[in-house]
């Protein structure tokens, strides 16, 4: 099968901040507790919410893995 890399979706930054900054709020966490829970700093989630950096891969799946949801849903893959 054929790809074509231009019809593929990529990782849309603005859909992974808000649905990041969504699932957080619906477990009543902080920008810190969350960081506590995955193990990262809240300079850093703080930075994803507000679309200024993108997770490294090892976060990306912290983050899944903590909120049970898939790398692709937080990345806008999938809906």
């Amino acid at each position: 099968m054929a790809w074509k890399i231009n019809a593929m979706k990529k990782f849309d930054l603005k859909v992974f901040a808000e649905r990041l900054e969504e699932l957080r709020e619906e477990k009543n966490l902080t920008i810190v507790e969350l960081g506590k829970e995955i193990g990262v700093s809240a300079m850093a989630i703080s930075r994803w919410e507000r679309e200024m950096r993108m997770p490294n891969i090892e976060s990306l799946f912290l983050l899944a893995k903590f909120f049970k949801v898939s790398a692709d849903y937080l990345c806008g893959l999938e809906d």
